[in-house]
Formats: C-alpha cells, structure tokens, sequence
C-alpha cells in the first residue's frame, strides 16, 4: 500500500491561513495528499476563517488548533510555511526529501476597521490561499 505524501501547512498560531489552506487542499487533493496543518503555537480556530470556509463550502470547523510535531515535519513530502513568522522560526528539518516553500499571506486576524472590512480582509486571503492551492495540484506536486 502506497502512502500518499503528507503536506504540513505552517503558520504561527493555526488559526487562520493553515487552517484555509489545510481545508482547500483537503477538499481539492485528499485523494493525492494526506493534509496536516499546525503552528508554532496553537491558539485555535478563528471563527471568522471557519465563516469564510463555510461561505466557501468547506467546513473547518471540526478541525484542531495543533503545535508542529516535528515526527510529521519530518515525515512530510512538502512543507510549506504560510506566514513569514513561521518561515523564519520554523523548527529544524532533518530530513533532507523535504520540501520547504514559503507562500505568504497577510494576517487577516489582524484587519482592522468595521466588520464588513475585517471580513472582506478574511475573503481576500481565502480566495488567495485557494488560487494558490489550486496552482500546486496543476503543477503536479
């Protein structure tokens, strides 16, 4: 039985941007992929990103604000860091068949202004984390 390749989704707190990312890759690619997603620190779902997700036809909310275990770091076909706090204090990975991209995206949890801004700011991101998504499964990965 084959194992399909783990793709790790990283991002400071795995709220937001991982969690987005996770659900349309999972929604996108579960045939191809096994999709993790954690953070360097867990502060649980957003309840904004889980309304955008929603609005989007993904359910997220059943997924788990989760810190980095670095057996699945190491494990994973792709890791790819979502913001640039996660690059740049992402742990170690010592095993060199990883591959590690930055994709980054603006923290929509730090929009400001009224609440229709905030969440225009929280449909921008998911609408650029899903085209992104979309550009990895035509590239073949």
């Amino acid at each position: 039985m084959n194992k399909k390749p783990i793709v790790y989704f990283l991002c400071t707190g795995n709220s937001c941007r991982s969690q987005m990312a996770d659900g349309f890759l999972k929604a996108l690619g579960a045939e191809r992929f096994d999709v993790r997603s954690a953070g360097l620190e867990a502060h649980g779902l957003n309840p904004r990103a889980v309304q955008v997700m929603k609005e989007a036809g993904i359910d997220i909310g059943g997924n788990t604000s989760d810190v980095i275990d670095p057996e699945i770091l190491n494990q994973a076909a792709y890791v790819i860091t979502l913001c640039g706090h996660a690059d740049e204090h992402c742990p170690v990975i010592s095993n060199p068949k990883v591959t590690k991209w930055h994709w980054g995206f603006d923290d929509p949890a730090k929009a400001i202004g009224s609440e229709d801004e905030i969440m225009a700011q929280f449909r921008g991101v998911r609408d650029a984390i899903k085209a992104r998504i979309e550009l990895f499964l035509e590239q073949g990965n």
